[in-house]
């Protein structure tokens, strides 16, 4: 520091790190940060937190808040649609023979299936065991034996699919590998013996029946739908059996290979996994020149794989959730196997997405389900941003984390944690009445109430307030608002608006692996925060470099009611920087 001037915040601080980088901080993955240099540490000349304590501002409550974004329920594939019984006359070539685990592996294609568009994704194989693919799904002891309207096991302990519960079930592969897939997270988990090997065993009953339906064609191992099925939103997608989805073929590639990984499998066992996660991905090293087919390549020579493939062209789906499952496989078998091919189409269909992210995307409102149809869909909008968020994990992408961001921003996730509260100033506020979806469905939207404003009100507080929440969402057309849930103001609405109005806590967080980069602009100034906790006011630090300086953060979330990042390294370690303030990998 400069001279006297050591001090307090109230103070002017000079602050120049050694050696051009803050505190030496080493990115992960290789390379350091800039320095943040000549940084010029001084107070706000005004006050910024005007009409609000900032025992409030400043601090955090314990709970509730959220660390993490909640996670939804798996999507059902057939949920949009109907399906029927097959004609008596239609045939599903089964293998019907024993497995050849060497012609299985001497069938997987040396090359690629056609040229297609890829920016070099590479994947990050040493990713920590609970950030991999399918650890955030495990399946809980509740529903290890499923019963209910669409799903239940069979005689042999295999999930069976049905329209209702009083209609006959079928083998629905997708259903069947996240049900195995989940098991076999449960299995790394559970502690109890018995428990234990009851998720082994389903795992591997799942595993079993998709080995005994397989169909061999063109040298792979494809997974047939025995039932006819017809999109109902989605014009062109119908089918008759059997038929074949691309996210069910990656799918089955995760399952085959984390469970060949398990150490409760037998080596015969073992080596039988690895011939159906081989069999599996040559499907998608086939092109859409024979059938079955899973893998095609637009027009524009993006690489798509393809949850509903359509022979004619155009007509495909080209579904965004469905295809990133399906790329989990890819991460799993390049990740076991270091097949160069698996990375290949890992890094195209990658490309394709963050190239389509503009069409994904709807700003400020939910995203699209599929590159064909661009319906806006709000059961898939938290998939997309939880599947961004495991994109980047798995390749340490900062552009792909930065997409993450804008659909969280768009449209977050907005059911609150009993016991939320929100801030206000004193001061006038206006409350609103809004025309949403009732007490069941959170308060969410629907397209026939599409929140129609209802009323209005104007409340004045002599002295900052608060009121407990239970909603934090956008309203259609507007920002963000918060529900008041209890009090004189039970049902209305009110608008974010920081420092005036503010949920407390930290909520829809995601953390980065690597650390990623924010930018202090030049001659530009940004207050950072460092929160305390339960009333303990917390600091801050309002900085202006002569030129732009970059830290390092870890984190992201919606922090007191603004999107903040917190940084690691230097002067500011531990302090939050509004995102609004700085620019994040460049951007």
């Amino acid at each position: 520091m400069a001279g006297k001037r050591r001090a307090d915040i109230g103070r002017r601080r000079f602050i120049r790190v050694a050696g051009g980088t803050v505190a030496g901080a080493a990115v992960a993955g290789g390379g350091t940060f800039t320095a943040m240099a000549t940084g010029v540490f001084e107070p706000s000349p005004t006050d910024p937190l005007q009409g609000m304590p900032r025992s409030l501002a400043l601090s955090l409550p314990t709970s509730p808040g959220s660390t993490e974004p909640p996670l939804p329920p798996l999507p059902d594939q057939l949920a949009e649609g109907t399906i029927s019984r097959p004609g008596a006359r239609t045939s599903i070539p089964y293998a019907d023979k024993p497995v050849e685990p060497r012609t299985a592996r001497d069938n997987v294609p040396t090359v690629l299936p056609f040229e297609f568009k890829a920016d070099g994704f590479r994947c990050v194989t040493d990713l920590p065991e609970a950030l991999r693919p399918w650890r955030d799904r495990p399946t809980t002891w509740a529903n290890v034996s499923p019963d209910n309207e669409h799903t239940y096991l069979d005689s042999k302990g295999v999930i069976q699919y049905r329209p209702s519960k009083t209609a006959a079930g079928y083998d629905q592969p997708v259903t069947q590998i996240q049900f195995g897939l989940g098991c076999i997270t449960s299995y790394r988990v559970e502690r109890d013996p018995a428990r234990k090997a009851l998720f082994l065993k389903r795992a591997k009953a799942q595993a079993g029946r998709l080995i005994e339906k397989r169909v061999e064609a063109r040298g792979a191992w494809y997974f047939p739908y025995p039932f006819n099925f017809a999109h109902a939103a989605h014009s062109g997608i119908t089918y008759r059996a059997p038929w074949y989805s691309g996210m069910a073929q990656g799918e089955a590639i995760s399952l085959f290979t984390q469970l060949a990984q398990l150490d409760g499998v037998t080596e015969q066992e073992r080596t039988l996994y690895k011939a159906a996660a081989d069999g599996a991905f040559a499907s998608l090293l086939r092109a859409d020149d024979g059938k079955p087919w899973a893998v095609n390549k637009d027009e524009n020579g993006y690489l798509w794989i393809q949850e509903y493939p359509m022979d004619a062209p155009g007509v495909s789906d080209y579904t965004y959730n469905g295809m990133i499952f399906a790329m989990f496989g890819l991460w799993d078998y390049f990740q076991a196997t270091g097949n160069p091919l698996a990375e290949k189409l890992y890094d195209g269909s990658l490309t394709t997405m963050r190239a389509h992210f503009p069409r994904l995307r709807n700003t400020r409102w939910y995203s699209y389900y599929c590159n064909t149809h661009r319906i806006p869909s709000p059961t898939y909008h938290q998939h997309h941003i939880n599947l961004l968020r495991q994109l980047h994990w798995q390749t340490g992408s900062p552009s792909i984390a930065h997409q993450h961001d804008q659909l969280i921003d768009d449209f977050p996730a907005y059911i609150l944690k009993a016991g939320a509260v929100a801030a206000f100033a004193a001061g006038t506020h206006t409350l609103y009445q809004l025309d949403t979806l009732g007490a069941d469905k959170s308060f969410g939207w629907s397209a026939s109430k599409a929140d129609k404003q209802l009323a209005t009100k104007k409340v004045t507080f002599a002295k900052a307030t608060q009121a407990p929440v239970n909603v934090r969402r956008r309203i259609q057309g507007r920002g963000i608002y918060y529900r008041i849930n209890a009090g004189a103001y039970a049902g209305w609405w009110i608008g974010e608006a920081y420092p005036k109005v503010f949920l407390r806590g930290e909520y829809v967080s995601t953390t980065y692996r690597p650390l990623r980069t924010a930018t202090f602009p030049a001659n530009v100034e940004v207050t950072c925060v460092k929160f305390g906790t339960n009333g303990t006011t917390g600091t801050m630090k309002t900085v202006k470099f002569t030129k732009p300086s970059n830290a390092p953060f870890d984190r992201r979330a919606v922090v007191n009611g603004r999107p903040m990042v917190r940084i690691t390294a230097g002067g500011l370690a531990g302090y939050w920087a509004p995102v609004a303030q700085v620019l994040t990998d460049g951007r």
